[in-house]
């Protein structure tokens, strides 16, 4: 349970807001540092709002930017490091597929990472996961780490050992006012806290958060059909046993990509999701009229029919995410222009929480004024023009 409900003034080493698993990491981090660490939720915990809900999420070492393969590693590590620290279980290796046109580049890009020749072919594919299809001028590439986090376990998981380590987690309070200075004043609508750090990773709001701290960052919140699909024949496709996760590039059907997870958060209902959705108010997420178009279930049920043609084309369930997309995709890793003890970690873009655990210890590493263990040039907020504006 979080603190008591109680008007609070307090000083703190370093608060971060967010408690999503971004901000969770980040505040994991500084309380192994042994800093006095304030973490705050504007919703009461466990919650839906956001971006770390849900049962699952997928890992893989394949990725087609490098900056993201170089940190795979690191990430795999940590990730078990907390499950020890823990004692429970956050992973399930089931292997990736990922899918595409033969020299598609990301699909190259993908394999670069692997380091090795991963390719499957249609005939080879088909022996090792009858589920799955590829059509003519398509290969797949296989990566061995590639498996499902369990994301609310993992959650729960990583602020439970930062609450282990002296650190207070404060939720249902959403923050109204900062003030910045050498040491930064928090307003919240419970109370008022002071720290010399502090670090924003508060998902679909954080544009509104720093908007007031004269930052403009491109972050497009996008509501997500998070869709399971039946088996035609419940436990076909796993054979008994977990089937592998796959992501799908380069398709012209679909632009922005298709991953999926095998049947283990509802029995005999394969998760499937569109990797893009229509831009969204955080705040009016669940207000969709009904009738409103789901173009991407369109687009979900048509591939389902070519490439898995053992489940149904209709989804059994639908239920909604929120992505914070930046216009090229990537995160948001940096200090404030002016204000360098304000650090910032926004527009995980819908591939974030596998990264958490390193995306946390380099926002932890900014704040503290170290050099980062990977480099975050490439996650600048100066890439975008105009996010700065000439007066707060």
């Amino acid at each position: 349970m979080a603190a008591p409900r109680q008007p609070q003034q307090a000083t703190y080493d370093a608060i971060v807001i967010g408690a999503g698993i971004q901000g969770s990491f980040a505040a994991y981090h500084l309380a192994q540092r042994h800093r006095d660490t304030l973490l705050l939720e504007q919703f009461i915990l466990p919650h839906s709002r956001g971006s770390s809900h849900g049962q699952s999420r997928i890992t893989r070492s394949a990725y087609a930017w490098m900056p993201y393969a170089r940190m795979m590693p690191d990430s795999f590590h940590l990730w078990q490091r907390l499950e020890a620290e823990a004692s429970t279980s956050l992973y399930r290796q089931t292997g990736l597929v990922v899918l595409g046109p033969a020299g598609d580049p990301e699909l190259e890009g993908c394999r670069r990472s692997l380091r090795a020749d991963h390719v499957l072919d249609a005939t080879a594919l088909a022996q090792r996961f009858p589920g799955l299809r590829l059509h003519a001028g398509e290969v797949a590439m296989w990566d061995g780490t590639g498996g499902v986090l369990f994301a609310d376990r993992a959650l729960r998981a990583v602020q439970d050992v930062f609450r282990r380590h002296g650190g207070t987690l404060r939720d249902g309070e959403k923050v109204l006012r900062i003030e910045p200075g050498a040491v930064i004043t928090i307003t919240t609508t419970t109370g008022v806290y002071r720290a010399p750090r502090l670090i924003i990773a508060a998902g679909a709001w954080t544009g509104a958060i720093v908007a007031p701290l004269g930052l403009r960052l491109p972050l497009q919140p996008l509501r997500i059909d998070v869709c399971y699909w039946r088996e035609k024949e419940p436990g076909s496709s796993s054979a008994g046993r977990a089937g592998p996760c796959f992501m799908a590039v380069g398709l012209n059907q679909a632009p922005h990509g298709v991953y999926g997870l095998p049947a283990l958060e509802y029995p005999g209902l394969v998760k499937v999701c569109y990797h893009h959705g229509s831009p969204v108010d955080p705040e009016e997420r669940d207000r969709v009229p009904p009738g409103t178009p789901r173009p991407d279930v369109a687009i979900l049920s048509s591939f389902i029919s070519s490439y898995l043609p053992g489940l149904e084309p209709r989804p059994a369930v639908v239920e909604t995410c929120l992505y914070t997309n930046t216009p090229d995709g990537d995160f948001i890793l940096d200090q404030h222009p002016k204000f360098n003890n304000i650090v910032i970690g926004a527009g995980f873009s819908g591939h974030g929480f596998k990264l958490a655990p390193v995306v946390g210890k380099l926002l932890c590493e900014l704040s503290l004024g170290e050099e980062p263990s990977h480099s975050t040039a490439p996650f600048a907020i100066t890439r975008f023009s105009g996010v700065l504006r000439a007066a707060l």
